[in-house]
């Protein structure tokens, strides 16, 4: 899997990332964005266009190397940008130094997601948010058995990607206050698009 995960994969992942439908979830995420701001799993960079004042800086957290390498050659806002190579799961910021987490299709593959977004909590700041657009689990039945059915599969091919993940109750769980929070699907295979969109505050 080295060959496949470290030279395959991430240009896989960039290539679904150029979905034209994900543009309204980011620029609605990325425009709601304050402050000092760390992006969990920044991938190739899709996102860093659109961070616009009163954003002041962006710190990229990744942890694949090659997608850091191509999140440096994208397109990067008039503000420092600075790339941290490291793991949500420990990440490498001060107790509350964050305005702003972003995460966006990123928390169906960290391996740790309950840790990570402890990590995120802890990072933030009181009255600071964490803004996130994420796939996971549908509310249709039939949606689910082929969300549950696949998933196994298709986390090995994906990098880790779980269809299955309920994000709303992962953030609750993780102490968060969800503020505001969409759902719905976008156009797709219904197994791999129902989106959660909203924000929420450190309880």
């Amino acid at each position: 899997m080295g060959f496949y995960s470290e030279t395959i994969l991430p240009k896989l992942c960039d290539l679904a990332m150029r979905n034209k439908d994900l543009v309204p979830y980011r620029e609605r995420v990325i425009g709601a964005a304050e402050g000092r701001v760390v992006e969990i799993g920044v991938g190739s960079g899709r996102n860093l266009p659109f961070y616009r004042s009163p954003v002041k800086q962006v710190l990229a957290l990744e942890p694949a190397p090659n997608l850091i390498a191509m999140a440096r050659r994208a397109q990067h806002p008039n503000m420092p940008v600075d790339f941290i190579t490291g793991s949500a799961e420990a990440i490498p910021l001060d107790n509350h130094s964050v305005d702003t987490v972003v995460t966006t299709w990123t928390l169906c593959s960290i391996p740790q997601a309950a840790t990570a977004l402890a990590e995120m909590r802890r990072v933030l700041r009181p009255g600071g948010k964490l803004l996130f657009a994420e796939h996971g689990l549908a509310p249709d039945k039939n949606v689910r058995r082929w969300q549950d059915w696949l998933t196994p599969a298709w986390s090995r091919i994906s990098g880790g990607c779980h269809l299955n993940r309920p994000i709303q109750l992962m953030i609750e769980d993780a102490g968060f206050r969800v503020d505001r929070v969409e759902t719905g699907y976008m156009p797709g295979p219904k197994p791999m698009t129902y989106m959660y969109e909203g924000s929420a505050s450190p309880g």
